[in-house]
């Protein structure tokens, strides 16, 4: 049916009996009105310059698109289609777009293809949320369309929400290492990471940070390790006699700690931090599948950096005879285990450790041993690299007894020397270039 469509001839035509039925406008060729069960649509019906095919574009809905603004929308497409162009395959590449910007959006491949890949990582659920919490600007942005200015303004504005540094920090490196997996060799779901080599702005130290930036990596001196191994037997002794206390006030099925070589996990745990310089995560996290007593050796995967595909294996460490000896005893009083976590918590279901669990007996062996109260338990991580360095071990292998994700890391916080040995040598500068009495010295230029 043909005819001048006004309001009124729209309105008449638009019902349950013309439902599927079309109204043609005399006025613009093509322009046409469709009625359906639910009410009507505008249409415009060409034919391409290419290939003369006959095509349907939807301008609108009728009545919130009037008669006038569907006449004038349709000469639009109409001149396009005059052009050469074909307004409907525009519009289904544009949707295309758009759906494929969608699939790629940080949204889309956080909650898609990358939670296929937390979900089998410790700690994959504690990403994601660092991801969400923290991008919450990003997450419907394309991740190929990130640019380093992004990552600037969104540093800036989590320093003006009171982040911390080390928050700030977690959750960049979170979404750094979703971006590195996505641009990886083996998905190649990005082309490449669109932030590659971007990094943080470090914070400004203040006054006080200045004052103890030198303190807080440091290594053992060796008064302070002989402090610590006392401390370890006092802490031993401390433990035994509040024992055989409660076992003579009535608390006889208590075991009898005089019999055991260790009271509880305590010594084994910080012995073996000591001689293997492994971080605390990887201690709560290590099970007696992972330890090889026969081959001295301890394999598994470094937790802190699993999250990178390069580092997402398992990576083999030696052990010293010593760490081998004091595992071996621990082994024997457990009952040789095979399986399950080497220190066991009796109160967790998992029977992993919490992540502060040897913050208490920390603390009693400082003050048993009379060691510094600010002395972090990291410091015994910082101690083995360092006194690796300076016995001239290689910083590569160093690098990779401390699972180090970039050698750069190691370099940076232990590529130096020992402030006794660097004495050594500025004495010995000077002994060599002072002159003897009498002689010419050689200062100046």
């Amino acid at each position: 049916m043909k005819t001048k469509i006004t309001v009124a001839v729209a309105r008449e035509f638009v019902c349950a009996e013309n439902a599927g039925k079309r109204l043609w406008d005399t006025e613009v060729s093509g322009l046409h009105l469709r009625a359906m069960a639910g009410g009507a649509s505008w249409y415009l019906q060409y034919r391409t310059a290419t290939d003369h095919k006959k095509r349907t574009l939807k301008l609108g809905r009728f009545p919130s698109m009037t008669v006038a603004e569907a006449r004038k929308r349709a000469g639009m497409e109409a001149a396009k289609v005059k052009l050469g162009r074909d307004p409907q395959a525009e519009r289904e590449a544009a949707k295309r777009a758009n759906q494929r910007e969608r699939e790629e959006t940080v949204r889309a491949y956080l909650e898609g293809p990358y939670a296929v890949y937390l979900d089998r990582r410790k700690g994959g659920k504690t990403t994601k949320g660092l991801i969400t919490n923290h991008f919450p600007l990003w997450l419907d942005k394309p991740m190929s369309s990130l640019r380093p200015e992004d990552l600037a303004r969104w540093q800036s504005e989590q320093e003006q929400a009171g982040k911390s540094w080390g928050t700030i920090k977690r959750a960049w490196d979170a979404m750094r290492a979703m971006l590195n997996y996505a641009a990886s060799p083996k998905r190649m779901f990005l082309a490449k990471n669109p932030l590659a080599g971007c990094t943080l702005e470090p914070p400004a130290l203040n006054e006080e940070q200045l004052a103890s930036a030198g303190a807080e990596r440091r290594f053992l001196s060796d008064e302070e390790v002989a402090q610590l191994f006392t401390g370890l037997v006092l802490y031993q002794e401390e433990r035994r006699a509040e024992r055989r206390r409660s076992r003579a006030h009535g608390k006889k099925h208590l075991p009898d700690l005089d019999q055991l070589e260790y009271v509880d996990h305590v010594e084994p745990w910080i012995l073996t931090m000591f001689y293997t310089g492994f971080r605390p995560g990887d201690l709560f996290g290590l099970r007696w599948e992972h330890v090889n007593l026969n081959f001295k050796t301890i394999r598994k995967i470094v937790e802190k950096i699993a999250h990178y595909p390069e580092h997402s294996r398992p990576k083999e460490f030696p052990l010293s005879d010593a760490a081998v000896d004091v595992l071996a005893r621990w082994s024997q009083q457990e009952g040789k285990p095979t399986q399950g976590y080497v220190f066991q918590s009796k109160r967790s279901e998992s029977g992993r450790m919490d992540s502060h669990a040897m913050q208490k007996p920390w603390k009693q062996i400082k003050r048993l041993a009379g060691l510094p109260e600010s002395l972090h338990l990291y410091t015994l991580r910082h101690h083995f690299a360092s006194s690796l360095v300076m016995a001239g071990v290689d910083l590569l292998t160093v690098s990779q007894l401390m699972a180090h994700a970039d050698i750069k890391t190691t370099i940076e916080h232990y590529g130096h020397l020992k402030p006794g040995k660097a004495r050594d040598v500025v004495n010995l500068f000077a002994l060599e270039q002072t002159p003897s009495n009498g002689e010419e010295r050689r200062y100046g230029n």
